[in-house]
């Protein structure tokens, strides 16, 4: 049963293309549920190419997708009632949308269908997410790489945004350009943003140095973790790892060191 709750913390994941945030995120959710400190967690895949859920080991079978397209399918239909009541019922929509395990529950934005800017329906499904996020203590956010679909869609305030990053030129460059979209262009508001290096290989110092000169806290280094490779080659989720995977190892340490003691606003 899902309560209210006035006091959450809300995580969001953001990187390139391709630096694992799909397998960092399902990692993060298992070693959040294993802290014992996350409280009532809901995970959101704001990434259109719908991942995590396989990761995770579950199947989705409604997403935010499906009711943005039902809203503007009955609002190009014009028929006057079926808009007021789909209007009424939409906070229900968004509920049906979410899958509830024993451990957390899942909200998938999925894609769309229908084609152009449709500003206003964005505004009533992110104000009805945000109104179903409240009864959560945590929330974590599986994000595209750039922000602007996460504040368009999802949230345009967060607790704690960790960029992940592989060890290239281009993960680097994308660090980058994220930072300065947080620090200097606002596009969305955070509290803590640090970065976390993926699939490290003994290169340690020098991604400190990189980051330095970017201006960002690191706030971990997940080592390259075999294991992981051979999971995602065989389909099995990652929430299955075994306890000693370095990588979890690695994660278990930033959920202890930076989200454990994130206070809950």
């Amino acid at each position: 049963m899902i309560r209210a709750n006035r006091h959450k913390r809300v995580i969001a994941v953001c990187g390139k293309g391709g630096v694992g945030k799909t397998a960092f995120t399902a990692m993060l959710t298992r070693s959040l549920l294993e802290s014992q400190k996350a409280g009532d967690l809901l995970v959101i895949d704001a990434d259109p190419a719908m991942g995590l859920p396989n990761t995770l080991g579950i199947q989705v079978e409604k997403t935010i997708g499906h009711v943005r397209d039902l809203i503007i399918n009955t609002a190009r239909a014009g028929i006057g009632e079926d808009r007021v009541d789909l209007s009424s019922r939409l906070d229900y929509l968004v509920l049906e949308t979410l899958y509830e395990s024993d451990d957390y529950a899942f909200l998938a934005m999925g894609r769309t269908d229908s084609q152009g800017c449709f500003c206003s329906v964005n505004d009533l499904l992110k104000k009805s997410i945000r109104i179903l996020s409240e009864r959560f203590d945590t929330i974590v956010i599986d994000g595209e790489a750039g922000l602007e679909q996460m504040n368009r869609q999802v949230m345009n305030m967060v607790d704690l945004l960790i960029i992940l990053s592989d060890t290239s030129t281009r993960g680097l460059q994308t660090v980058e350009h994220i930072t300065k979209m947080v620090t200097e262009d606002h596009v969305i508001d955070c509290t803590q943003l640090g970065v976390v290096f993926n699939r490290v290989i003994n290169n340690e110092l020098l991604l400190t140095q990189a980051a330095e000169r970017i201006g960002i806290e690191v706030f971990g280094m997940v080592p390259q973790d075999q294991s992981i490779v051979h999971y995602d080659l065989i389909g099995q989720p990652l929430t299955e790892l075994p306890a000693d995977s370095l990588a979890l190892s690695a994660i278990r340490d930033f959920v202890a060191n930076h989200i454990v003691q994130l206070d809950c606003r």
